[in-house]
This record gives C-alpha cells, structure tokens and sequence, in this order.
C-alpha cells in the first residue's frame, strides 16, 4: 500500500486497513500533539485513493474494517467522502466499519445534514480528540475550540448517528492539583456529550512539540504518577453516565484499567484506591514502558 510520513491509528484499529485520504491533519496546531510535525496539510487525489482501493482488494481480497487517515477525514468534501465509502463497499462486500478521527472545528463546518449523509453511506464511527473539558486548558493547548464548541462538535456527530468514540487525556492540566479542575470539567463535558465510549490516555511530553518546549523552560510541570492515578480515578467517580464502554489501558497509562460505566465504577476504583494507596509502584507500568 502507498502512504507518505507517519501513520497513526487509534489502538481499537490494529485489525483494520489503514487508507491514507489526506496527508496531516487539518489543524495541526496542539501544543502537546507530534503526530503530524512531519507533514503539511494536503488532501490527497481522489484518483489515487481510488487506486490504492483497487490495490488492497488485490492485495488483502477482502476486509472486514477500514480506518480513513490521516489526522481528520471528516474534513474532506462531502462529496470526495461519498464517493470514498461508495468505492469501499463496492469493493469489499464484507465491510462493516469505516471510521474516522474527527476534528472539533472540521466537524463544525459540516452541516448537520452532510454529516447525517456521510453516516449513513457507511462512515460508521469517529474518533473525537476532546481533551478535556476546561475551556481555558483547551485555548491554552491551541486546540481551536471552546469547550461549548467541542460539546457541540460531539453533540453533532452523535446526533447524526455516527458510533462516538471521545479521547481524553490525563495529566493535560500538569502537576500539583491541577488534575481536581482537570478531571471535573472533562466529567462534566463527557455526561452531557453522552460518548458510546471514552477512552483516558495519559499525556507524555513529545520532544519537538510547544509544550515540551514549556517544560523545559519551566513553565509546566509534568503531572506525577501518583497524580495521574488520581485523576484517573477522580474521572471515573464523576460520571454518571451508564452503559459507557471505558479504557484507559492505552500504553500511555500507569495503570491499565477498563469497564463499563458507571457499571464497573465500584471495581476500577477500587483498583486504583488499593494501588494509591499502597503506593504499590510493582502494578504501574515503568516509565520506559510507556508509549504514545
């Protein structure tokens, strides 16, 4: 298959063929993400990505899921989409998903009718980098929303019917108790968008990035593990959701934990209460196992 750069997937995609539709991602421009520092922004030629189509039915014979890269398919022409996942279908009579990350600001752009259309020619679920709830942390990151818009953005794609997928990332507020502030507003905007799942990464500083650039300087403080666990924790008891399919056991994290909430609440902090608590450094993951 042809792709130019990098390529990025959520861990969920693993077993999915990965069709790159544009190069980069559309914003570009949060200060803790290095995804796309390698890229400038392009949308590739529908041609192309018609012919790496053709190339994977040859290659693979069919496949069951697809995953749209790079950082943002949802920012391309309603009609260059339609005609993507028209091509998909066609080519594999056995595909049941086609997914997406989502962009706050390029989700808002399209209309609710347009995303309605685009879910239901098969672009089944999206994956929504929220953050975190705090709309000051969200200008001071540069992640081009407020927390009304990012609400809003998630409140659009589960209203058009798409399966919403929001990521959260701990530890984004920094050290001390920074994470109290944190891990409430990131409760309080994950009750009211109502996501089919959440899945909590844990933040790592990326070298190259504007906020790494901060801690060097001194200007921001890289949350502990303890504080980590704690904010963890803190997120899972404040929502109040139920049926939420709930992760944070991305490589990221100190501690894999994972369950249904609010189902499973009593479970995972429980877990996270008896390692806190203990300061039971032998259940955390060691930090040179820690991955984005």
């Amino acid at each position: 298959m042809r792709y130019e750069g990098n390529i990025y997937r959520p861990p969920g995609e693993w077993k999915s063929y990965l069709l790159q539709c544009t190069i980069g991602c559309s914003h570009n421009a949060c200060t803790f993400c290095g995804m796309y520092k390698d890229k400038k922004y392009r949308v590739r030629p529908l041609e192309e990505v018609l012919e790496d189509i053709n190339m994977a039915r040859m290659a693979y014979g069919t496949v069951e899921t697809v995953f749209l890269c790079d950082g943002d398919a949802i920012d391309l022409p309603t009609d260059y989409l339609l005609t993507v996942l028209e091509h998909l279908y066609r080519a594999f009579p056995r595909l049941r998903r086609v997914t997406t990350y989502a962009g706050p600001r390029s989700t808002l752009r399209k209309t609710p009718e347009e995303l309605k259309i685009i879910r239901e020619a098969g672009l089944n679920r999206a994956y929504l980098g929220v953050e975190t709830g705090d709309g000051e942390l969200l200008k001071k990151c540069g992640k081009g929303v407020n927390a009304e818009q990012m609400l809003e953005a998630g409140l659009a794609l589960r209203e058009a019917g798409f399966d919403l997928w929001s990521i959260v990332l701990i530890g984004l507020a920094g050290g001390g108790d920074a994470y109290i502030r944190n891990a409430t507003m990131t409760a309080d905007i994950t009750n009211k968008m109502a996501p089919h799942h959440l899945s909590a990464m844990t933040y790592m500083p990326v070298p190259g990035t504007l906020m790494y650039d901060e801690i060097q300087r001194g200007e921001f403080i890289v949350q502990t593990p303890h504080e980590s666990l704690l904010e963890t924790k803190m997120l899972i008891e404040k929502i109040e959701l139920s049926g939420l399919h709930f992760t944070s056991n991305h490589a990221s994290n100190y501690v894999p934990v994972k369950g249904t909430l609010k189902e499973d609440r009593e479970k995972l902090v429980a877990l996270l209460d008896e390692i806190i608590t203990k300061e039971d450094t032998s259940r955390m993951r060691r930090p040179d196992y820690r991955r984005l």
